[in-house]
């Protein structure tokens, strides 16, 4: 049963996708900056509710405190596809995400996705890649966009971590905006590269504000994956 309904969530996602999308790539030109999230938001939330009408897969929320009334660069965990889904609306104001130039080129997503002003980048180009990231991502913080990191890069395994990348880093350094930690266990109800999403409650923690102010990349890389890997490590490993 865990197979199949989790075949008929994908189908579903792949339909609201397809038709959120479509609806935004008509009116995307016409709504402002702001007004365009109402898209995501609403893409985000109907399938967070499928996940748990189909799946049983909810999520618990702690440390909405934390989250600041400015600007603020986004770290998280990246564990499964649950995340990209679910923190475009669980945390609020407009998003900038740091992705695969390669997302653009997806049929319906990526061309909406244009309009969310990404900061698109070429992981293979190194350096430029990172100043890519610090000059966009600090227009985009100006601007009044929210930026997101996944500072890993890629999806990790439950239990396992990977070297955070300094991108995210140096733009806080040189922006002198503050990181917002976010830590979860997504990864343990949805695998990566498994299509079957298996019924229980997600545990979405999000930790104190880190003031980077004075701090150099290094210094608010280790501070972030202090706190968001400690955090991961007393969330339940285990499904019930």
């Amino acid at each position: 049963m865990i197979l199949i309904r989790s075949i008929i969530y994908f189908i579903f996602m792949v339909v609201s996708t397809i038709l959120i999308a479509t609806l935004g790539t008509l009116i995307g030109w016409a709504l402002t900056n702001h007004r365009i999230h109402i898209l995501d938001h609403a893409w985000s939330r109907v399938n967070l509710w499928a996940l748990d009408a189909i799946c049983g897969l909810n999520y618990r929320l702690e440390g909405i405190e934390h989250i600041p009334e400015e600007g603020c660069i986004v770290f998280s965990k990246h564990q499964s596809a649950w995340e990209t889904i679910a923190l475009v609306s669980l945390l609020p104001g407009p998003k900038s995400w740091v992705i695969k130039r390669e997302l653009l080129y997806v049929p319906f997503m990526g061309w909406v996705m244009i309009y969310f002003k990404p900061i698109a980048i070429n992981r293979k180009s190194g350096r430029r890649a990172v100043d890519q990231i610090i000059e966009q991502g600090t227009q985009r913080l100006k601007s009044g966009r929210n930026v997101f990191v996944f500072p890993e890069g890629t999806r990790v395994a439950p239990g396992t971590k990977k070297r955070y990348g300094i991108g995210g880093a140096l733009l806080a350094e040189k922006s002198g905006y503050p990181v917002l930690p976010v830590a979860h266990n997504a990864g343990v109800f949805w695998r990566r590269r498994d299509i079957r999403k298996y019924p229980g409650t997600i545990d979405v923690r999000i930790g104190p504000v880190i003031n980077t102010q004075g701090l150099t990349a290094s210094e608010i890389n280790q501070a972030a994956e202090d706190w968001i890997e400690t955090t991961v490590e007393h969330l339940p490993q285990t499904r019930d």
